[in-house]
């Protein structure tokens, strides 16, 4: 008969850290890394529903001629706040035909105006692209 050894060849497996050590060092960085990504998630979603300050709506738009398009325009803004609004005209292929960003100065938090769009040539569209503080 053999004898069995009940001992590891000392060095072969690691340096000799106990599983529980391990253990809470996997479970802070696990902390850590989860505190980080739900401080980023959060900051994300506070400047995406902070930054929303303008919101606007094309009301109707008209034709006025193969180079112009009437666009009635409603912007809802926190009052004092600069807003600037992207419109653009489209053709009846789809192509863009004209462009225009309108920047709102009025210290009222809502404004109807009516903006006229240039066009190279016939639009028959208009469309709100998006607004901003500016």
């Amino acid at each position: 008969m053999t004898a069995v050894r009940e001992e590891l060849p000392e060095g072969r497996y690691g340096s000799g850290r106990s599983d529980a050590q391990a253990d809470r060092t996997l479970r802070r960085v696990g902390f850590v890394l989860a505190a980080v990504a739900l401080v980023l998630i959060g900051w994300y979603g506070w400047t995406t529903v902070a930054g929303t300050t303008v919101s606007a709506e094309v009301i109707t738009f008209q034709v006025v001629s193969d180079h112009a398009v009437d666009t009635h325009l409603e912007v809802r803004k926190d009052s004092g706040v600069t807003a600037v609004c992207t419109l653009r005209s489209v053709a009846e292929d789809g192509t863009e035909v004209g462009r225009r960003d309108v920047r709102l100065t009025q210290h009222s938090s809502r404004i109807d105006t009516v903006v006229t769009i240039r066009t190279t040539a016939r639009g028959t569209s208009a469309e709100l692209l998006g607004c901003q503080t500016g």
